[in-house]
């Protein structure tokens, strides 16, 4: 059987296993081991489930993983989000649509203390959400608002998107997390003119709200020291070349603690539910990336990602055609799959293809992180989407589709940082 009959086998086993309620992680698992068995036998087939959960089990540079996630709950326990919000609807409320573009902002902000989209999604839609509605906003952009903000967990730093890729890639977390502040900024920015724009066009999407005096808007930034604080200290901590990921998670995990216990916000039972689940979303992650791995090997196996590669890179097209093509795989996946899936489905493939051009594997990882941030609000599989719906009770249909205005912006995103690779290199280039 040809490599390319095989692969396609394997992804249509794969999505065949997902459409029926198996998770992700054994989908993954099942594929691999059936395929090494069919290629190389039994033997290698049950050697690989022996050896593919202690490898990344055992992995050391993987405990930044639960590291940054402790440091999210931690985070969010100590009321951040909730100050986040207040301070940004002091200084933006009064402009059209000012409650939204202070959502998308607090979101900005909770990203960076986070990296998890569907909690940025869950949190600002339990706390935007109602006070949108009561000042009589369209649920449409109050939603969209919350679903699309919530992406921006996946590109600011500390971001597990990045940990995931740059685990499988063996490209630098912390390259990584520097390279995403600049573009996460300009998505931020870029998603705060489309609000303004629309309510400037229709003010009854989203009416201005009141207007606070200075000084109760500067006292409003007192409140948001906790996430200031845990932003210089891990990412500033990583760009001066102080802490290596590892040592800035655990960094961050400590610091998201004092700020928790500062605030008085974190009670004995609130800090077990933090360790709690913590401990499952790493467990959840550590085992998709044991599935995944084995249906790399399988897929290694078949000689598909060589034989796909040399095909590829003897087209007669520019480099630059054939990266537009791989990022166009991104959009029909991520309407049938999640972000995390999607990257560890592509990777074996397409990697060694983006470094054979001689794109730059950073530069690379931003494009792939703001793909999955699409995902994250494509139909019909969008999380993010169903987490806002979850909340704020919104139909999904509408949802989606005030979305859409996000996407095409999500979209321009990616084409601005394909033409200007540098907003995403500058600040790596000169990082310690």
């Amino acid at each position: 059987m040809s490599p390319v009959v095989l692969f396609l086998i394997a992804i249509a086993l794969f999505l065949f296993l997902l459409v029926f309620g198996m998770p992700i992680s054994f989908s993954f698992a099942i594929v691999g081991f059936t395929g090494v068995v069919y290629i190389k036998g039994l033997g290698p087939g049950f050697a690989l489930l022996g050896t593919a959960p202690f490898t990344w089990a055992s992995y050391g540079a993987f405990i930044v993983v639960p590291l940054f996630i402790l440091m999210g709950q931690f985070a969010f326990h100590s009321g951040i989000s909730q100050d986040l919000y207040v301070a940004a609807n002091k200084w933006v409320g009064r402009l059209p649509g000012g409650l939204a573009l202070a959502t998308n902002l607090a979101c900005t902000g909770f990203a960076a203390c986070t990296g998890s989209s569907l909690a940025s999604a869950a949190t600002m839609g339990m706390i935007a959400y109602p006070e949108m509605i009561k000042f009589k906003y369209d649920p449409g952009l109050a939603t969209g608002t919350i679903a699309a903000g919530g992406t921006l967990g996946f590109l600011i730093p500390p971001s597990l998107v990045f940990i995931i890729y740059g685990a499988i890639t063996e490209t630098s977390i912390s390259a990584l997390f520097i390279a995403g502040i600049l573009p996460g900024l300009m998505l931020s920015s870029m998603f705060s003119i489309l609000i303004l724009a629309m309510c400037l066009r229709n003010p009854r999407l989203g009416p201005p709200g009141r207007t606070f005096p200075w000084a109760e808007m500067l006292s409003s930034l007192r409140n948001v020291w906790g996430m200031l604080a845990l932003f210089v200290l891990v990412i500033g901590g990583m760009y001066l070349g102080i802490f290596a990921p590892s040592e800035a998670g655990a960094a961050g995990a400590f610091g998201a603690l004092v700020v928790a216990l500062m605030k008085r916000q974190l009670n004995k039972k609130l800090f077990v539910t933090a360790l709690i689940e913590s401990a499952k979303l790493s467990v959840v992650i550590v085992t998709i990336l044991i599935g995944a791995t084995m249906f790399t090997v399988f897929v290694t196996a078949t000689g598909f990602p060589t034989v796909f590669g040399a095909w590829v890179t003897g087209l007669a097209i520019p480099p630059y055609a054939v990266l537009a093509a791989i990022l166009f795989i991104y959009i029909p996946l991520g309407m049938v799959m999640d972000a995390l899936p999607m990257i560890l489905l592509t990777m074996s493939t397409v990697f060694p293809i983006i470094v054979k051009l001689g794109f730059d594997p950073v530069w690379f990882g931003v494009l792939v992180v703001l793909m999955s941030e699409l995902a994250l609000i494509t139909p019909p599989v969008g999380l993010n989407v169903y987490v806002t719906q979850a909340v704020t009770k919104v139909p999904l249909d509408q949802i989606f589709k005030a979305n859409v205005p996000f996407m095409l912006v999500l979209l321009v995103a990616v084409v601005i940082l394909i033409v200007f690779p540098q907003i995403a290199l500058f600040l790596p280039t000169h990082m310690r």
